[in-house]
């Protein structure tokens, strides 16, 4: 028996009422949860929460989600608790986007529930893992496409999560050339840059890749000089720029300052730092993995051994290494390659 709420002497189910506060308080321009596109196996609905409140709780129980709080950010194995990992990443980038999309009487449900989703498919050491995938699986790889393919054909045993359109599209769409076709959707691909410029930028300078002096003044003095000053003011200046409109924008010199700051952060952190100098071992860590699980597919977990006919080596393989966690491809590849007792020694050599 569902839980009920009086209505005028009869009964109404919470999630209708909730449905009908959407109607009522959100913009015209929002994603009312009565009105999605569907599952592509319809369901049931649930008496207590909306379509898109679903949605964010399959994903939050998910295992890909979990895996998260062992997958690089930028840094590979820094040395300090304090550093961002992709789980801190994505907490912080549905923070980002709650926010703009409550200011903005926006679907906040539909906007956690991308935003918590956008990176279950990033692989293990960060770009360097997606990277080296994309350059040797013949199938290629892009990380929007794998969380996609993580949450509809790979969790709960391969059977997916059945999420609605709505949030499948937001995950797709969060990077590259195509926008997501709900607003929300589009709140998210601003929170991820915004989230992720600028804890890098605090994550670089504990590291001492970067000092704040060498931050462009040109971008600072537009965006703030601070971490919380800069996040502040490009939200802000988002919802300023967005309420009462069909579109998530900054203004013009909002936009250019963000994109001076990505492109300063490519140059100088993301690309051939100190900070990067072990991605060439966590590449050929992968490489090496995935060359030698494609020869011998009888290495692979049965889950995934049992699906190379109906789905190629290539394609198992490839979802196999994604979803693996830093310490987990560590642990794989040792004992695929190191010899078992010198994985036991402890090197005392006093």
């Amino acid at each position: 028996m569902g839980i009920y709420i009086s209505n005028r002497g009869g009964f109404m189910v919470i999630r209708e009422e909730t449905e009908r506060i959407e109607e009522k308080t959100l913009s015209p321009f929002a994603t009312l949860s009565s009105k999605t596109k569907g599952r592509k196996n319809p369901e049931t609905k649930c008496n207590t929460r909306t379509e898109f409140q679903r949605d964010r709780d399959r994903i939050i129980y998910s295992k890909a989600f979990r895996r998260l709080k062992h997958k690089t950010q930028v840094f590979i194995s820094p040395e300090g608790d304090h550093y961002r990992t992709r789980l801190t990443h994505t907490l912080e980038v549905s923070q980002i986007a709650r926010t703009i999309a409550r200011s903005l009487r926006l679907n906040e449900d539909l906007t956690e529930a991308i935003a918590l989703g956008h990176d279950l498919g990033h692989t293990p050491f960060g770009h360097a893992g997606e990277r080296i995938l994309k350059e040797i699986c013949p199938l290629g790889f892009r990380h929007n496409e794998q969380s996609v393919r993580v949450v509809q054909n790979l969790e709960k045993n391969r059977k997916g999560l059945n999420l609605t359109y709505e949030v499948y599209d937001g995950i797709l769409c969060h990077t590259g050339s195509k926008l997501a076709a709900t607003l929300e959707g589009r709140i998210v691909r601003y929170a991820d840059r915004i989230a992720y410029i600028n804890h890098d930028i605090e994550d670089a300078i504990r590291g001492g890749i970067l000092s704040e002096k060498e931050l462009p003044k040109s971008c600072l003095k537009v965006l703030g000089n601070t971490s919380s000053e800069r996040i502040n003011n490009m939200i802000v200046n988002i919802v300023e720029n967005s309420v009462g409109k069909n579109e998530i924008i900054m203004s013009d010199d909002y936009e250019k300052a963000t994109n001076m700051l990505r492109d300063f952060m490519f140059s100088n952190v993301y690309v051939d730092s100190d900070a990067k100098s072990e991605e060439s071992k966590a590449e050929n860590l992968i490489k090496m993995l995935y060359t030698k699980l494609v020869e011998e597919p009888e290495r692979l977990p049965d889950e995934f051994y049992n699906t190379v006919e109906e789905e190629g080596i290539d394609r198992v393989v490839c979802d196999y290494i994604a979803g693996m966690s830093d310490r987990y491809a560590v642990n794989v590849f040792n004992l695929i390659y190191i010899p078992a007792r010198w994985m036991k020694d402890n090197f005392n050599y006093n």
